[in-house]
């Protein structure tokens, strides 16, 4: 029986006795492109059969190109769907490549609400497919290690990151730095797109934990540009038993920091600096690199054909979907404006150091341009 599912959920043969998976790519351009080398890099087992993007394709397309994604799938008929459009346009292409019998890797942050995020599990259960989401950090042995160092004794959880982005990143689509297009939530915040990894490895961390799930949220957002969303944001996240997790992440940065997941707890304190897949274990003197990471279109095409666990599947996802909604919700307040020269904020990593190792907020720590956090209580779903 087990052997026939399998041979049913991989559409016949796909991917044994030699006949290769057919994998389509919707949103070519942009980050679309790594996928493009990905896929590439898999042509012994895959064949890309189709792309589609609204814009024409840059480079030039090694395959059957579209700008309708319905098109693509009627006339190519793929196994596999990645789907790297922007993050509001996600639900109806997959559900479209869900009605197409494919399976999908979908980019994060994987839909903008509860509702989207329940209507899409929906449909994965009833078309018996697989969706995959591109949480890849995920994948690493760092992480594999870091997390089997969790349990319910953890005290507490830090996510801290650095980065900076020029105007140039604002300009790069009509959706950057928005709140909302043509009525629909549209997620660009620091929180939810750049650093998304780091909240959602924060997230996975306490759930690993036994910590259960989110349930208050309290968050502080900051902007230095006349753009809707937030640069800079500042949130603290109590779980079911208690337990803390403080985010603290700007593009707004001075000297840069990859992305570090700090636990901490009668054991010590574990280090994951997720982007490096480097990490220091308690009792470890600095970050040593932990090579190796499953990418997470191989794992969906090992679950195709031998029934291999996804490592991220849509389910696993529920936490930072929940998050994500709160903070993109129509009465969120808009980010509170600093006016700092270059696009800088002075002080700012020592800031984000010190709201993680103390649990505290901007506003709490008497920064003269903090603003009052937004506190809201978390949906159980």
């Amino acid at each position: 029986m087990a052997d026939r599912l399998r041979e049913a959920r991989s559409g016949g043969n796909s991917g044994r006795c030699g006949v290769k998976t057919r994998v389509a790519l919707i949103g070519a351009n942009g980050h679309g492109r790594w996928h493009r080398r990905r896929i590439s890099d898999l042509s012994d087992s895959v064949e890309l059969v189709g792309l589609a993007d609204l814009a024409p394709i840059d480079p030039p397309p090694d395959a059957p190109a579209f700008t309708d994604h319905r098109a693509l799938l009627t006339e190519t008929r793929p196994d596999v769907v990645v789907i790297c459009t922007p993050p509001h346009t996600h639900l109806p292409i997959a559900l479209d490549a869900l009605d197409a019998g494919c399976d999908l890797l979908l980019e994060k942050p994987p839909v903008t609400s509860l509702a989207a995020h329940h209507t899409l599990v929906e449909a994965v259960s009833r078309a018996g497919r697989a969706c995959q989401v591109g949480f890849q950090a995920l994948g690493s042995r760092a992480w594999t290690r870091f997390r089997a160092a969790l349990d319910p004794s953890l005290t507490a959880l830090t996510a801290v990151a650095s980065w900076k982005r020029d105007d140039a990143y604002y300009a790069r689509s009509p959706w950057a730095g928005r709140r909302t297009v043509a009525g629909r939530p549209v997620v660009d915040g620091a929180l939810v797109n750049p650093l998304a990894h780091a909240v959602m490895q924060a997230l996975a961390s306490g759930s690993a934990a036994g910590a259960g799930r989110p349930r208050l949220l309290e968050v502080e957002r900051y902007r230095v540009r006349p753009i809707e969303v937030e640069d800079t944001a500042f949130a603290r996240i109590t779980f079911e038993n208690g337990l803390t997790l403080l985010v603290a992440v700007t593009l707004a940065g001075e000297d840069f920091i990859a992305g570090e997941i700090e636990a901490r707890g009668p054991f010590g304190r574990a280090l994951l600096e997720y982007p490096t897949d480097r990490l220091a274990l308690p009792g470890d003197p600095a970050l040593v690199e932990v090579p190796g990471r499953t990418d997470l279109l191989t794992n969906l095409l090992d679950h195709r054909t031998t029934g291999t666990d996804l490592l991220v599947p849509l389910e696993s996802t529920i936490d930072f979907s929940t998050v994500l909604e709160a903070l993109t919700l129509p009465d969120t307040p808009t980010p509170q404006l600093i006016d700092v020269p270059n696009s800088t904020i002075p002080g700012i990593n020592g800031l984000l150091r010190l709201s993680a190792d103390t649990l505290t907020l901007p506003s709490e720590l008497g920064v003269s341009w903090a603003a009052k956090p937004d506190r809201r209580r978390l949906p159980v779903s």
